[in-house]
């Protein structure tokens, strides 16, 4: 690859994506048909999937083996961890993840599709939507994904019937009407198994004027998704060379999580309140005149200023307050139930503090989406409203404004496990 494909390919836009769907929809055989038919799979991979597929005496060859990588899951037919999968095309990168179904895998679905700026809700033709769907599409609008496809799967078994597909969307859009944060939604009518509508346009169905799965993921605009207003920097790392060629250089390392930052602007380090202007910014490529999320650079201060690891970078013109008291949603990862108070570490952006779950306000039934106050116990993979106290205070944005420094993790101290993944409200 020559330099100039290569820098070209590095600098492709990426769209990371998620699938939802209930059990047999055909998620993993959607990614198969997506990598399969965009020539994204070596050929030893499809000769190894079509000797599987035969010796399981499946009558087409498994696009779903493509994914579905532990023994449990290939033995059963069923999606059990997140199997995340890269593949590129001349346009764009995609990172996949491939989420499970079962309403006992819901942590495995948020892990999944915390990072992700679109989801795509498969919807079987002969089912409709069904409670999983309402399911899969809460959890959407609880990360804030702003994309939503919705992809009407197996058409080929309702005799590729419009009817049948109008139905859908319009159940679909009145159940989502009451979803706040999904911004976009599209509706798609395929066959993961044929390969309708997936990359190739189907000739079965020539109603839908509509563009294929791929195209869209390929062409749908995700620039409007990150918080270019609100300047964010959480410090990961102070670098101090000691060297006699950069024997004074003070550089701070980290992520940029919102707004954008020039060599010039006023800033203020958080929680101390101290003020300074930027003197110059490094990222790998050199010096920058600007930069914004996700980009990971190193700033340099005019002054001499303390700051360290979990401090924060913001501007004078919109500050967050630091907060001791978190109001939040969780999803709750661990076995051992949330009951009423428990001692954890909160990781939030790159600080880590001590924290106490001071009240579980309600539980969310994620069917319904009904809230319950009677029975306030989390359990494993159990969505609800909680409050937090930290012992330092926390520099934070709502979820809805920021989703990283809106989001948190809590961390049970003697076991070092994740027990919950917090959206702050």
């Amino acid at each position: 690859m020559s330099e100039d494909n290569n820098s070209g390919y590095l600098d492709m836009d990426l769209l990371r994506f998620t699938t939802a769907g209930s059990v047999d929809d055909g998620k993993s055989t959607l990614i198969g048909r997506l990598l399969y038919d965009s020539k994204a799979i070596f050929e030893d991979q499809m000769e190894a999937m079509e000797e599987s597929s035969k010796a399981r005496g499946d009558e087409n060859v498994n696009l779903a083996l493509l994914t579905d990588g532990l023994r449990a899951e290939r033995e059963q037919g069923i999606t059990i961890d997140v199997a995340y999968r890269y593949f590129a095309t001349p346009k764009r990168k995609f990172i996949i993840a491939d989420t499970p179904g079962h309403i006992q895998y819901t942590r495995n679905m948020v892990t999944g599709a915390s990072t992700a700026n679109l989801a795509i809700v498969l919807i079987d033709a002969r089912k409709g939507v069904i409670e999983q769907t309402c399911r899969h599409s809460f959890i959407a609008n609880l990360l804030r994904i702003q994309h939503v496809v919705v992809c009407v799967n197996k058409m080929d078994l309702v005799g590729w019937d419009e009817g049948v597909f109008n139905k859908i969307v319009e159940d679909f859009k009145s159940f989502a009407s009451r979803l706040d944060n999904i911004v976009d939604v599209t509706f798609i009518p395929a066959s993961a198994l044929i390969g309708d509508n997936i990359v190739d346009k189907s000739e079965n169905m020539p109603w839908y004027q509509g563009s294929t799965l791929l195209y869209h993921l390929e062409t749908v605009y995700i620039g409007a998704d990150e918080n270019h207003v609100e300047a964010r920097f959480p410090v990961q790392w102070v670098i101090r060379p000691h060297s006699d060629k950069y024997h004074d250089f003070r550089g701070f390392a980290g992520r940029v999580a919102g707004g954008v930052f020039k060599p010039g602007d006023d800033v203020t380090v958080l929680p101390s309140g101290f003020t300074s202007k930027i003197k110059a910014i490094e990222s790998m490529d050199g010096p920058q005149d600007e930069v914004f999320a996700p980009m990971s650079a190193t700033i340099t201060l005019e002054d001499e200023i303390d700051m360290s690891r979990g401090d924060m970078l913001v501007k004078a013109n919109n500050r967050p307050e630091p907060t001791q008291d978190v109001d939040a949603m969780v999803c709750w990862f661990d076995s051992k139930p949330l009951a009423g108070s428990g001692k954890y570490i909160l990781r939030h952006t790159t600080k880590e503090v001590k924290a106490i779950v001071t009240e579980v306000c309600y539980k969310v039934d994620i069917n319904t989406l009904h809230k319950v106050e009677d029975d306030l116990t989390l359990n494993l993979n159990d969505i609800g409203r909680i409050k937090v106290r930290t012992s330092a205070p926390l520099i934070a944005d709502s979820y809805k404004s920021n989703r990283i420094t809106g989001s948190f993790v809590l961390i049970n101290e003697l076991t070092n496990a994740t027990v919950a993944a917090g959206m702050i409200i």
